[in-house]
């Protein structure tokens, strides 16, 4: 039997603490695509330490040569305030990226009764993080619905958001700009979330399965903690969209990274060119020696996310 309790700050609890919330966040998306540049948009970035921005720069830049379809990136690092951007703003349809959001969501409108989640709604956000299950993902969307996803959005600031309709939470619009303000949120205390929802939602990123390991998490050295949520989906339009967004902390460093893309020919070039970025900046960022013992994270090869239910396509993560 499910059952409600009390928040209390203190309570070791925290697996199921909804006090506040972490975001996956959405944007509108015009139809059809965006009038073309004059110019490509290039890879920006900046930072305190000397020479990283511009290494982050052209090392990124090397990794997404010669790339198909359209590719958005996001980094930030916080102890040398790094961060770097390609296509910030671009809107992408989410596929299983917006999971975390769901469980944001949840946590948002249970902290406004100030209790925790139920042993079901617990059960339920286990499955839809680590699993990426679609049915759990439905059950929550539907109880919460658009109307209390768009409050955890307002309360959190986060403008650029839309929600998928008719409860395809898959379509729901996000930018490389809003994620990593989810994952802002996510890592760093902050009046929005408390520190124990922080702590439940990362928990969860951290136990996601191997098969859905992909993607940010490469090239990581085993000295950082990696916390990842990926999805793909592939539409007549803009071919396979495959993302990966995660949170990284050690060796001296806590980031984030967001890559969001579309226009691929399937799903495993889109993860091999996620891949590539995060192998360069997770380098560039935390180096490590041919003598070291530290080892770098090496993904499946065989990634995998589950079917996401979209109108009139049968597959999809």
């Amino acid at each position: 039997m499910s059952r409600t309790h009390r928040i209390s700050r203190t309570s070791r609890r925290a697996r199921v603490l909804a006090a506040g919330i972490g975001a996956g966040l959405l944007v509108p998306l015009a139809v059809g695509a965006a009038p073309a540049s004059a110019t490509t948009p290039q890879v920006s970035c900046t930072s305190n330490q000397a020479g990283l921005a511009a290494k982050l720069k052209k090392d990124i830049t090397a990794a997404l040569a010669k790339r198909k379809g359209t590719v958005a990136v996001g980094l930030f690092e916080r102890a040398t305030n790094t961060t770097c951007t390609l296509r910030s703003g671009t809107a992408f349809d989410s596929a299983s990226v917006v999971k975390v959001t769901v469980l944001a969501a949840l946590l948002h409108d249970a902290k406004k009764t100030n209790r925790y989640l139920t042993d079901r709604e617990a059960k339920l956000a286990t499955a839809m993080i680590t699993k990426s299950d679609n049915a759990s993902t439905s059950t929550l969307w539907k109880q919460l619905g658009v109307k209390k996803i768009q409050a955890f959005l307002t309360a959190a600031k986060m403008t650029q958001t839309k929600p998928g309709a008719n409860n395809y939470w898959g379509l729901t619009q996000i930018t490389v700009r809003d994620e990593q303000r989810l994952l802002a949120l996510l890592t760093a205390k902050n009046s929005v979330l408390s520190d124990s929802a922080r702590a439940y939602i990362l928990k969860l990123m951290n136990k996601v399965v191997s098969s859905q390991r992909w993607g940010t998490p490469a090239g990581a050295p085993s000295t950082v903690k990696v916390h990842v949520k990926n999805g793909w989906l592939s539409r007549a339009t803009h071919g396979w969209r495959v993302h990966s967004v995660g949170t990284f902390k050690g060796g001296g460093r806590d980031y984030t990274i967001t890559v969001l893309t579309h226009g691929n020919p399937d799903m495993k070039y889109g993860v091999n060119t996620i891949q590539n970025v995060a192998k360069v900046i997770h380098k560039d960022l935390v180096p490590v020696t041919t003598s070291a013992s530290t080892q770098r994270y090496v993904p499946t090869n065989q990634p995998q996310e589950a079917t996401v239910p979209v109108p009139g396509v049968p597959t999809g993560g």
